[in-house]
This record gives structure tokens, C-alpha cells and sequence, in this order.
């Protein structure tokens, strides 16, 4: 008889994957006042879905769910927010990332610090109380959460100091530590349009290539689109094309890149022509093309695809 090796966690055979493979856990903690809110901001543009204060003892429930029968949705990056808002349930945590580690859920730790005189004046700014203040002095509620977090900082797997950033400053750096660094850290999204249909406002460049030769005026071409290849070969073979990329493409590399140093990390892109049926949809995919082949995560989509001429 062969025997059949089954998960208890999902009633899987040992032939199939464990939904918790691939699923990260990413614990966002540290100082108050040390920037979590905005750290916890900045992993949800990467991606990642985020809980804030939460009890530590409802991860692993929220983590089955998200791993088993789909509930999920298909997410597979979970990130919370645990500190010492949570009170008496922030003392379950350690017991709550060794049922993480039995369950093969990769967990990380990021901590956010700052100076004591740091966290002061930021508490000043803002006029609110320290979560364990308990009517004391401000630096008593922090010389007490600092003691409390002292072990959860040394199994940190990313510490930022956050007393000489701005939240600028402190974007670049997470996006360092969880994505890298450079251009890469930039998402694109690139559409085409219709000039006679209004400019989009919501782009951050706009192109024109009108200047090139109209499919629409080829009787065979006109009802197809820039996606099919007939009108694409058409567009990309016209005189001016190919120049008007290669310039396009260096122009955009260097702006991506200055954004990546910005802290900006979503670029869109808007290309038109007359209709944006046909030249602008050509070239937005040819755009798109040269600069994945840079590495970059490009998206596209065609504003106009539901109207025709």
C-alpha cells in the first residue's frame, strides 16, 4: 500500500504545495513617534497588505484564513502593525512568531527607533500623549516602551533610525531595505489615449505621435487596433518611429531615475493620437517593451478601447 503524507494544516497530499509557501509575514514595530504609520504607508504601495494595531494573538488565525481555501484573494504579502498599543496582548508576540515559524510562514521584523530627544519633540508637535505615559512624565512612557521592545529589537531583521530623516528620507530607505534601490523601485504605467477625447490630467508625461502616418486611412487597417500586429508593423516601420522611442526611452531613464531618488515611485504615462486606437496604442506597447527590457515594472492599458470612430 502507498502511503499518502497529508498536511494537517490544509488536508493536502505531501505531492501538493503548502498555501503558506510563498506567503510572508512582515511585523512593522518600534518606537512611537519613530515613523510607523508612514512606514506602514509606504510597504502598502509595495504591495502588501496592512493591518495596523493589532493584537499580536490574531495573526495566526488572519494568516490561516489568508493561507487555506483561498481566503486570501490572493493575497501573499501580510503586513501588521504590532506595538505597544496592543497592551497586555503585546506580551503574546514571542509565542505568536514561534507558531509563524512551525507553520513555515516567513516573518520578518522591521523596527523603527528614533533618540529619546527626537521622540520628545515629535510628541510635542503633535500634542498627544505617550501610549504608556499613564498621566506621567512624557520620557517616563518612553524609557518604558524602549524596555519593552529591547528583545523585539535585537530579532529585527531591519532596524531604521529615523531621528535624522525626513519622510522622505525615510520612504528611500525602506524602499531599500524591502525592494532595493534605483530605478527599479519605480512602477510605470503607460496608456494610450484620444486627443479627441480631452488630455488626461493625470499623467505625469504626455506624448503626441500624432506626427506619424494614421492606420485609420488604410481600409484595412481601420478596424483593427495598435494591438494587433498588422497596424503595430504599420505604425513602428513609419518614418520617425523608431528615432521617436529611442529618444523617448533615453528622456524617460533619466527622469525614472532622478524619481527613484525622490521618492517618487509611480510614474504614469500617457501617449495619444488622434482616437487612441491605433498609433498611440502601437506605441505605447513598443514603450512598454523597451523599458521592461531595463528591468522596470511596466503596466499598460489603452484609455479608448471601448470607443470606436
Amino acid at each position: 500500500m502507498t502511503e499518502t503524507n497529508t498536511n494537517p494544516r490544509n488536508g493536502a497530499t505531501g505531492n501538493e504545495p503548502d498555501p503558506a509557501d510563498g506567503f510572508e509575514v512582515l511585523l512593522i514595530t518600534g518606537m512611537s513617534g519613530a515613523g510607523r504609520s508612514h512606514a506602514a504607508d509606504c510597504v502598502e504601495d509595495m504591495g502588501w497588505y496592512v493591518v495596523d494595531n493589532m493584537p499580536p494573538k490574531l495573526l495566526v488565525p488572519l494568516v490561516d484564513m489568508m493561507t487555506n481555501a483561498g481566503g486570501g484573494k490572493g493575497v501573499h504579502k501580510l503586513a501588521a502593525v504590532i506595538d505597544v498599543r496592543s497592551r497586555a496582548y503585546f506580551d503574546d508576540l514571542n509565542e505568536v512568531l514561534s507558531h509563524l515559524d512551525d507553520l513555515g510562514v516567513r516573518t520578518r521584523i522591521l523596527f523603527l527607533d528614533a533618540s529619546d530627544d527626537v521622540l520628545v519633540k515629535r510628541y510635542e508637535q503633535v500634542r498627544r500623549p505617550h501610549p504608556l505615559q499613564h498621566g506621567n512624565r512624557l520620557i517616563d512612557g518612553i524609557n518604558e516602551e524602549r524596555a519593552l521592545l529591547e528583545n523585539l529589537k535585537e530579532r529585527a531583521d531591519t532596524v531604521i533610525d529615523t531621528s535624522a530623516l525626513s519622510i522622505h528620507q525615510l520612504s528611500t530607505k525602506l524602499y531599500e531595505a524591502m525592494v532595493g534601490s534605483g530605478p527599479k523601485t519605480v512602477s510605470v504605467h503607460i496608456f494610450s489615449f484620444g486627443f479627441k477625447y480631452g488630455t488626461p490630467t493625470d499623467a505625469d508625461f504626455v506624448a503626441d505621435v500624432r506626427f506619424l502616418p494614421n492606420p485609420f486611412w488604410v481600409p484595412s487597417l481601420r478596424e483593427l487596433t495598435g494591438a494587433d500586429k498588422p497596424v503595430a508593423d504599420y505604425v513602428l516601420n513609419s518614418k520617425g518611429a523608431t528615432e521617436f522611442l529611442d529618444a523617448y526611452e533615453r528622456a524617460l531613464l533619466v527622469a525614472i531615475d532622478g524619481y527613484a531618488r525622490e521618492d517618487k515611485h509611480f510614474v504614469t504615462i500617457a501617449v495619444g493620437c488622434t482616437g487612441g486606437q491605433h498609433r498611440s496604442v502601437a506605441m505605447s506597447e513598443a514603450l512598454a517593451k523597451r523599458l521592461r527590457s531595463h528591468g522596470l515594472d511596466v503596466t499598460v492599458s489603452a484609455r479608448e478601447q471601448r470607443k470606436r470612430r
